[in-house]
């Protein structure tokens, strides 16, 4: 059971969009969750988005994000305020706050990766060639093809990432790997659930099975 959490807000600015700002925020976040993991990669603080919206034609995460854990030592030991050193006058942060008694439900937030024509060519790309999906997906491909009659040769470059169907709406937010540094999309479902269940997380506070409170 949760009962301990802080919330970020991503303060309006004129120096980075929503969408960028969000991308520095999380991958400091990710590293963060990422140093206090156990040896199965398991993480005890959980991640929510109080202002998520996802629907047909409009889909965001809203300005703010809240990390919960089970004490009060474990937020600390994350340490917000290392975490946000460059970020400190684009990010607010709270204190490390009790969960308040009275909730409107709780939430699954987990990663998502769209079964799209595009995904099942990078998956299959990723098999060929013995590598994993994610670096298939977002890596450069170069195709090499002959142009008759003038027989030269050049390259086209494309990434399956940029290839998404316009029909995936889920909110999301682009990182880059820590591995091979390349670009990559993470999206975020969220599931509304009526009791609370599980308490560990992925690096990036996300999870299958585990619940974080609604308030």
């Amino acid at each position: 059971m949760m009962k301990y959490y802080l919330e970020m807000t991503l303060l309006p600015n004129s120096d980075f969009n929503l969408f960028t700002l969000w991308s520095s925020l999380f991958e400091k976040i990710h590293l963060g969750l990422v140093e206090i993991q156990d040896d199965q990669g398991r993480v005890p603080i959980g991640i929510s988005f109080p202002e998520y919206v996802a629907g047909k034609k409009y889909s965001v995460l809203g300005g703010k994000c809240r990390l919960f854990a089970h004490d009060e030592a474990t937020l600390m030991r994350f340490d917000a305020q290392r975490c946000l050193e460059n970020l400190k006058d684009y990010v607010h942060c709270t204190s490390i706050r009790p969960i308040p008694k009275k909730l409107s439900g709780y939430a699954i937030y987990q990663r998502l990766q769209p079964k799209t024509n595009q995904a099942r060519l990078a998956r299959r790309y990723a098999r060929r060639h013995a590598m994993d999906f994610e670096t298939a997906f977002t890596s450069t491909m170069q195709l090499l093809e002959d142009k008759a009659p003038f027989e030269a040769t050049y390259k086209m470059a494309f990434r399956y990432c940029d290839l998404l169907d316009k029909t995936v709406s889920t909110p999301f937010i682009r990182l880059k790997s820590l591995s091979n540094q390349n670009l990559f999309c993470l999206w975020i479902k969220k599931t509304d659930v009526l009791v609370s269940s599980g308490t560990h997380f992925s690096s990036y506070g996300l999870s299958t099975n585990s619940t974080v409170p609604e308030f």
